[in-house]
């Protein structure tokens, strides 16, 4: 390490002190994203070497990364690491070009300095990702209390058309057995198809609203997966759409309602090939994890836009074209699932798409 005189050594602290008050205002600032806070800091901390004119800092967080300038093929480096609740996150290194400086260039109190840097980026990055989860719990509470009161209004709603349905679809019925007049028949049929429409949209109302009956039963997961998979065969034929099933497990075996589970699956996976591009392909993974198991479905679409997926299980919400879906699809979803004690995630799908995560108990508690 070289050796400083005392006026050299000061003047150094000056630039470290001056560098250590700039990190804390960088990490103090509002509205800032963190690459624009990382970068500002390996700018700050670059100023504060001896050799800043040579020196390159390079930061790295999970999948970001910053650099000051560009990295010559061969250097020297000092470095640290950062960390998010003692889990190594990334690091800060300080880059000197060699052979044009060494390792023994840097001084003991850049070693400090980069520690003391590295510390407290650790601590912003930690309180950023804190703040993010706790933003993320406040939205699933306030749509789990929007989806509560919904699954309440359609409940009543379905009771209450359940009867005067009825009625008109058993009167029309009547009516076309003694009709012989050609014209009134035709009428006779659409009122009894639209009365048939009606009858299915009540039954989704009420499946989101968990008011179906159930019969869960402890059963192999496999051949239901298989079964629905081969089910919708010809629609990924018709899109030209490879499925891919993959189980981690193959005998997870768990207490579920068949016939609801089977739904759960056609509407995601339906909604995925109505979504994914032409030649492209639908993966589903199956694994098991504790008392859960948890069921994938990746598609190669356009993605969920971040400002619509708190809405995506609401009933009669859709961005198909009218005519094309009564948007209850998803959450008759949500309600089997809920009903199931399980729940349901929808992340992005890495490098395009959205993934649907659910997430079921093995038995019921």
């Amino acid at each position: 390490m070289p050796s400083l005189s005392t006026k050299e050594r000061l003047k150094e602290r000056i630039k470290e002190l001056v560098c250590l008050y700039e990190t804390t205002h960088i990490i103090n600032q509002k509205n800032i994203t963190i690459e624009e806070v990382l970068t500002n800091i390996g700018q700050n901390l670059e100023k504060a070497l001896k050799y800043s004119d040579d020196a390159i800092v390079e930061i790295v967080f999970k999948d970001l990364k910053i650099l000051t300038n560009v990295l010559p093929q061969k250097t020297v480096y000092i470095d640290h690491k950062t960390f998010i609740e003692n889990n190594e996150v990334g690091f800060i290194k300080i880059h000197y070009p060699s052979p044009k400086l060494s390792i023994d260039d840097f001084l003991e109190e850049e070693y400090k300095l980069l520690e003391k840097i590295s510390v407290e980026t650790s601590q912003f990055l930690e309180n950023k990702e804190r703040k993010e989860k706790e933003e993320k719990l406040k939205q699933s509470a306030e749509r789990n209390d929007r989806l509560s009161i919904l699954g309440e209004i359609t409940a009543g709603i379905a009771h209450e058309l359940n009867t005067p349905l009825g009625n008109i679809l058993g009167f029309a019925e009547l009516i076309k057995k003694e009709n012989k007049v050609k014209s009134i028949d035709k009428d006779i049929s659409k009122i009894i198809n639209a009365a048939i429409y009606s009858r299915e949209i009540v039954k989704k109302l009420m499946f989101f609203s968990c008011e179906m009956p159930q019969n869960k039963e402890i059963l192999l997961i496999k051949p239901i997966i298989l079964q629905a998979v081969t089910l919708l065969g010809p629609n990924f034929k018709k899109a030209n759409i490879t499925c891919n099933v993959t189980f981690k497990d193959h005998n997870i075996k768990a207490q579920i309602d068949e016939i609801q589970l089977t739904q759960v699956l056609f509407n995601i996976i339906m909604n995925a090939i109505y979504v994914s591009p032409f030649e492209s392909k639908i993966d589903i993974l199956v694994n098991s994890k504790k008392e859960n198991f948890i069921i994938e479905i990746k598609d190669q679409g356009s993605g969920i836009d971040e400002e619509i997926k708190p809405k995506i299980f609401e009933p009669f919400f859709t961005t198909k074209p009218i005519g094309e879906g009564s948007g209850l699809g998803l959450s008759v979803v949500h309600g089997i699932i809920r009903s199931h004690k399980g729940e349901i995630k929808v992340v992005n799908n890495k490098p395009k798409g959205t993934n649907f995560q659910i997430i079921l108990p093995l038995k019921e508690k």
